[in-house]
């Protein structure tokens, strides 16, 4: 089958075609913008954590998986809320609440840690 490459009905066809993916395309585009964007929160707030509770890298993602599900708030807004608070010294008392439960949890493994080994 042959096309005639100056059929209007085609020519349309393709123009829609390109502007969905070019739809497709910018909504990749943003997702990726904010997954980096949330990607650099989470580590701000990893570096907070640490500072804070004087621990590991892995503890700190660890404390802030554990208040993010704790709390029922979105990793990514507990990352925001602390990196805030790094800044003005305010966070919400349940999230303030939750951060020092776990810091108080990690500081005792750590101990335990320390004396068994």
């Amino acid at each position: 089958m042959t096309y005639n490459t100056h059929d209007p009905r085609l020519a349309q066809v393709t123009q829609e075609r390109d502007a969905e993916k070019m739809v497709q395309l910018e909504d990749e585009n943003l997702q990726l913008k904010q997954a980096v964007h949330s990607h650099a929160t989470v580590d701000q707030a990893i570096g907070v954590v640490l500072a804070v509770g004087e621990l590991a890298p892995d503890d700190a993602w660890e404390i802030l998986r554990e208040v993010s599900q704790r709390t029922n708030v979105k990793l990514r807004h507990v990352a925001e809320l602390i990196v805030e608070w790094a800044r003005t010294g305010e966070l919400a008392a349940e999230i303030k609440g939750e951060l020092e439960r776990e810091l108080r949890l990690a500081r005792l493994r750590r101990q335990s840690a320390d004396r068994t080994g």
